[in-house]
């Protein structure tokens, strides 16, 4: 049966591989910076979330025209989750929407894909602040938290490492700052057309957690999107009456009742394929709503679930993908994050995460290129080498 096999797995070991997952970053990176720019005091975060998808689909629609069969657009839809919201935030047209305040702590999220290449990003900002004032209390103390948090995972990620060291840089540095990771999530490996591949890192784990998350080590050519999530709370989401917008086809099969399911599982197959989707993208949303119950029930689409925190709490999240390469990290999604806005009575407390985080993070090309990032004390955020990304 040896002529039937699927072909090989296309890694990043290809060039052609890299470039298309460089471009899907570079488009994820310009559209979360364009969304930023809409996140100002009175806008509707449904208004902003259509149009982060709108100018992904725009801009993945420029490239590659000439091949017509290479599918691309949005691999995980804008979400803009608010204040104590961990996640998934991205109401649909006949949701409650939510208006943005001065004040307001935003994570956006949002990917992209090339021909199944996924990028995504995630990033935190205060709705308001202006670029000469100061973040400070609790606001400041989780923002930090998971900047550093973050920062501390991308250098941990290396051909060899496993996951439980970035589970554990994430708690520390997390309780450094008083605050702690939101209990089980994941950052998954990608792979073509799939955004939760097999090996995850798991942060804040509980007891049934870790017995059950499996242990897995790092190898060159793996694509991984790192993402940290910190609450100023006990760090447990849990579930309220916001309705899912966002949902994934599964490989499960089941024969469905009803003519409005059929209809959107052969459009989600046709469009979406196995990417994540938002219900809102439908035309005829009270039809699309009535079709995902059945096929949710049956384990055919998957939820999102939109999670909070106690509404008194704050929630942060940055989030990057990056390819182990052989000469070191390549990261392909992130925007400069200005750590020395944000004024905390906390820091680093842990030495050998200090001395990781002065660390100058990417490929490593010749020799002396960390010199100047390793001379600063890692307490002092403004000399950590800031994430910019030229993908």
């Amino acid at each position: 049966m040896a002529d039937v096999e699927k072909e090989p797995e296309k890694t990043i070991a290809e060039d052609l591989v890299v470039t298309k997952y460089k471009l899907a970053g570079e488009i994820v990176n310009k559209t979360l910076k364009a969304v930023i720019g809409l996140c100002v005091v009175d806008a509707s975060v449904r208004e902003i979330c259509t149009q982060g998808d709108n100018q992904l689909t725009e801009e993945t629609g420029k490239v590659y025209k000439k091949e017509k069969d290479l599918k691309k657009g949005i691999a995980f839809p804008t979400c803009l989750s608010v204040n104590n919201c961990v996640c998934h935030f991205s109401p649909a047209k006949n949701d409650a929407d939510y208006t943005l305040k001065a004040g307001d702590v935003v994570k956006i999220d949002l990917g992209a894909h090339i021909d199944g290449f996924i990028a995504v990003a995630a990033h935190t900002i205060v709705v308001g602040a202006g670029a000469d004032q100061k973040i400070s209390g609790r606001q400041a103390d989780v923002i930090l938290a998971a900047y550093w948090a973050v920062q501390a995972a991308l250098r941990l990620l290396k051909s060899g490492a496993n996951n439980y060291s970035l589970t554990d840089a994430v708690q520390q540095i997390s309780e450094s700052y008083k605050c702690k990771p939101i209990e089980g999530m994941l950052s998954h490996e990608l792979k073509q057309f799939k955004i939760d591949g097999e090996k995850t890192i798991i942060q804040n784990p509980s007891e049934a957690q870790r017995k059950e998350h499996e242990k897995c080590t790092f190898e060159t050519y793996e694509v991984y999107a790192i993402d940290v999530i910190v609450s100023t709370g006990e760090g447990v989401g849990r579930e309220k009456d916001t309705k899912v917008s966002i949902y994934k086809k599964s490989e499960e099969n089941y024969m469905l009742k009803l003519k409005a399911s059929r209809a959107l599982l052969a459009e989600v197959k046709t469009k979406y394929g196995n990417m994540p989707f938002n219900i809102r993208s439908f035309e005829e949303e009270t039809k699309a709503r009535m079709g995902v119950v059945e096929c949710v029930s049956h384990k055919m689409i998957e939820p999102f679930q939109v999670l909070y925190e106690k509404p008194s709490e704050v929630v942060a999240q940055f989030k990057h993908t990056v390819l182990l390469m052989p000469n070191g990290v390549n990261l392909v999604t992130g925007i400069p994050f200005e750590a020395e806005s944000y004024v905390s009575e906390y820091s680093v407390a842990q030495e050998e995460l200090k001395t990781l985080l002065a660390q100058p993070l990417g490929p490593v090309k010749g020799k002396g290129k960390g010199k100047k990032a390793a001379a600063g004390a890692a307490t002092k955020v403004e000399t950590a080498p800031a994430v910019e990304t030229k993908a």
